[in-house]
């Protein structure tokens, strides 16, 4: 019974302890409602006071900005006002301009006819002045203008002639006397051999015996000697000697070499032809290669490329109308040197252009071009400088010399090749020069005769007295002398001399 009993009374708290429990939990649920409450109603009330002041901003905000744009509005309003009466003054400068505009074109429709009028009369006045002067004169009016354009077209040229005789004798004053004193200087500070050579090589043998074995069985040994060095052997009738005949000087050489050597050995065979010519051929060679660069040495040009020289050294068995080719070179060098020291250009590239300027003749018979350009083009190959190859592709005006050592080289290369003997011709080129020239100064009007001095150097050109005046002498000279440089082909240079003399005879009896 305690038992239940005790249980009864702890059940009997438990519920009083649940009761009271929801009693105070209640309380304080009360509490909280009304605190809420209150703190709603608080910002309820915030939140309407905030919503007023935003609106009266709002309001104040948008009343600034329509007094803003008001105001900008008025002011847009005045602007275009402005413009307006800009405008409107512009229309009525422009409506003046206009009617300013139509009263001159107006003005000078009035002056071009007025204009107009005035050129008929004149016209008319001066068709009536050429009736009458042709009248007077008896000669149409293109007879009258043809006199005139003779008459002025005489006057024109004997004033030309004048002023070319005035300018040339200034030009004589100032500079010949400074150009002669140059190559004069040049000229005698070097003086060079004489040489002739041509395209043929005598070689002497014992006697005439040696001829046929020359020629061999049936032709075998001759035929062997041409066919190892390409030229060709001539045994005619001259005693004691074979010719050698080749354009090519090297070839040349190398067979005039070769058959010495089996001409003094004796044993003439093809295996011992071969042999000899192919020692013939490193024989000349190197004897090339030490021309050049002794030729390289004299003439003061040092340091080029091997390859430069090994082709230079080719010149020495070549000529220029008998000239060697080599000397020539080493000739040009000096001259060409000393006269850029006179004036004061650059001495080496001259020296160095002249000595190279004949470098492409060692192979133009084997490369297409004329031995100027092709000996430029192997300068530049070589890493010769290229003022020096240009001294050498304009040395004959194929290209246009634009240095002062291009020029002084072609002074020097018709110094060396025009000076009496260093070149030589044939005979009958010789004559047929002669005859040229003469004939190309008789083909002139008032030419009595004319004579070739000089070798061919000097034209003397003797005129009719009666016929020809002063200045027309001076004109045929001139004539004469161009038409020279256009048709023929010469070394050096040609001087032209006109003569014109008048003679007065009487006889006392």
């Amino acid at each position: 019974m305690l038992a239940i009993i005790a249980i009864i009374v702890g059940l009997v708290g438990l519920l009083v302890g649940a009761a009271a429990g929801f009693l105070v939990r209640r309380g304080a649920v009360g509490t909280s409602l009304q605190q809420a409450e209150e703190q709603a109603s608080r910002l309820l009330a915030e939140a309407e006071s905030r919503q007023k002041e935003l609106v009266l901003a709002a309001k104040e905000e948008t009343l600034q900005l329509r007094n803003t744009i008001d105001a900008e509005i008025r002011e847009r309003r005045i602007e275009v006002q402005r413009i307006e009466q800009r405008l409107t003054q512009k229309e009525e400068n422009l409506d003046r301009k206009i009617e300013g505009l139509e009263r001159r074109e107006a003005t000078l429709r009035d002056r071009e006819d007025q204009i107009e009028r005035i050129r008929a009369e004149a016209d008319e006045l001066k068709q009536r002045q050429v009736t009458e002067m042709e009248r007077i004169t008896g000669l149409t009016q293109d007879e009258a203008r043809a006199q005139l354009l003779a008459a002025v077209e005489v006057e024109i040229r004997d004033e030309a002639s004048r002023r070319v005789r005035e300018a040339e004798k200034e030009a004589e004053a100032t500079a010949g006397a400074r150009a002669r004193k140059i190559i004069a200087t040049a000229i005698q500070r070097y003086a060079s051999e004489v040489t002739a050579e041509t395209t043929v090589s005598v070689v002497q043998i014992p006697s005439d015996d040696m001829k046929g074995r020359i020629i061999g069985r049936e032709g075998r040994n001759i035929r062997a000697i041409e066919a190892a060095t390409g030229v060709d052997l001539i045994i005619d009738d001259t005693p004691d000697a074979v010719t050698v005949s080749s354009f090519d000087p090297v070839r040349r050489e190398i067979a005039r070499v070769a058959l010495s050597t089996l001409v003094q050995d004796g044993r003439i065979h093809p295996t011992r032809i071969e042999e000899a010519v192919n020692k013939a051929r490193r024989e000349v060679e190197t004897n090339m290669q030490d021309a050049a660069e002794a030729a390289s040495v004299e003439a003061g040009v040092l340091n080029l490329h091997p390859e430069v020289l090994k082709v230079f050294g080719r010149l020495r068995y070549r000529t220029s109308y008998g000239q060697n080719v080599m000397r020539h070179s080493i000739e040009t060098a000096h001259i060409a040197a000393m006269m850029a020291r006179e004036i004061g250009a650059d001495v080496e590239v001259a020296r160095a252009g002249g000595f190279l300027h004949d470098l492409g003749k060692a192979v133009d018979h084997e490369v297409e071009g004329t031995h100027a350009l092709i000996g430029a083009d192997i300068a530049r190959r070589f890493r010769v400088k290229d003022v020096v190859a240009h001294c050498i592709e304009a040395h004959h005006e194929e290209v246009e010399p634009h240095t002062v050592e291009a020029v002084l080289v072609m002074m020097a290369d018709a110094v060396s090749g025009g000076r009496p003997g260093a070149r030589r011709e044939s005979l009958e080129n010789y004559i047929r020069r002669l005859e040229t020239l003469e004939s190309i100064a008789r083909s002139f009007k008032g030419v009595e005769s004319a004579f070739a001095i000089q070798a061919g150097r000097e034209v003397r050109i003797i005129v009719k007295p009666e016929q020809i005046d002063d200045l027309q002498a001076m004109r045929i000279a001139r004539d004469v002398s161009q038409k020279i440089e256009e048709t023929m082909e010469y070394p050096g240079q040609i001087k032209v001399t006109v003569v014109r003399e008048t003679r007065a005879t009487e006889i006392a009896r």
